[in-house]
């Protein structure tokens, strides 16, 4: 799939933390049925064959509603699913390394919490950046805040897409204007909801209102 920075503008995460009942499957769907423009599968307790599985499943699910749709961390699975690309932090593997497995037309997200990191992974061949923690966050217990001065910093650095996440909300989205970014990336403001589709729609409005005034 081609790699357009607009996929960037709601990029929802997922977490099986809130599924109360609900298949994961589900709830992706309503995310995408919302309008969703990206989706990254985040799994990091699943063995190997029922991630391969779910990967499969919901794969499926974002290719009908021509959605990228990315692996978190698992290059092998991702190599094996064919899935759009993968995202990897920095104690994940090296990015160059990364993108040296995939290929060239696969798309590759690298998590930067500094300039240099930032850098280095538009070097090492990423094809956008997600940067984080702008807000405080109860989704990773390891989240290193970043100041959105630092964000701006990161932004004006490089010439790949810039994504941040961490502790966005609805009510929390306008404090990024004018920071340099293309979207947002989450995982509770979306999967945490009672009404998954409905958080997705309002969300996605608030983003583009507020990054595209």
């Amino acid at each position: 799939m081609k790699f357009d920075k607009k996929d960037l503008l709601l990029y929802a995460v997922t977490d099986r933390s809130w599924l109360h009942g609900q298949s994961l499957y589900d709830q992706v769907r309503e995310a995408l049925e919302g309008g969703t423009t990206m989706l990254q599968l985040r799994e990091k307790e699943l063995d190997y064959g029922r991630f391969l599985e779910e990967g499969l499943e919901i794969q499926k699910l974002c290719r009908r509603f021509h959605v990228p749709f990315i692996i978190n961390d698992n290059v092998t699975l991702a190599k094996e699913i064919g899935a759009d690309g993968v995202h990897v932090g920095q104690s994940d593997m090296a990015a160059g390394d990364v993108r040296a497995l995939l290929g060239p037309d696969k798309i590759l997200g690298v998590s930067a919490q500094t300039v240099e990191q930032a850098v280095l992974a538009e070097k090492s061949g990423a094809d956008y950046l997600g940067v984080g923690a702008v807000f405080p966050t109860g989704s990773k217990a390891d989240a290193v805040e970043v100041s959105h001065n630092t964000l701006r910093e990161i932004c004006s650095a490089v010439s790949i897409p810039v994504v941040a996440i961490g502790g966005i909300t609805r009510d929390n989205i306008s404090q990024l204007a004018g920071s340099g970014i293309c979207g947002i990336a989450v995982i509770s403001a979306i999967f945490a909801q009672a009404d998954i589709r409905a958080a997705s729609a309002d969300l996605k409005n608030r983003t583009h209102t507020v990054l595209f005034p």
